[in-house]
């Protein structure tokens, strides 16, 4: 089972190098649109490193999957994956260049 499950966590890697510059674009643009091009927020809340600092990685790959009902945040996991997504939080976390 130890097996599958690696075999399983490398395929989710190899998808995620492949696709990071589309991820990367996503952030800055699909996340951009509503948390601001700088990540100060705007009708969506920052995706400052400091802003996210009390939210668990699992948090935030929780919000971008499936959403925050009421909000106009919309669920993500019918275009992305749980490694995807990790990956996004990854980049939430890095200052803005």
């Amino acid at each position: 089972m130890l097996l599958l499950t690696s075999s399983a966590a490398l395929a989710d890697d190899a998808i995620v190098k492949l696709r990071q510059s589309e991820l990367e674009n996503l952030f800055e643009q699909d996340c951009g649109s509503c948390h601001g091009l700088t990540r100060k927020g705007g009708l969506g809340s920052p995706l400052l490193p400091e802003a996210l600092a009390d939210k668990s990685d699992e948090v935030l790959v929780e919000i971008i999957l499936d959403g925050l009902p009421g909000t106009a945040m919309p669920p993500w996991r019918p275009f992305l994956t749980v490694a995807e997504a990790s990956y996004i939080v990854g980049l939430m976390r890095k200052p803005k260049p």
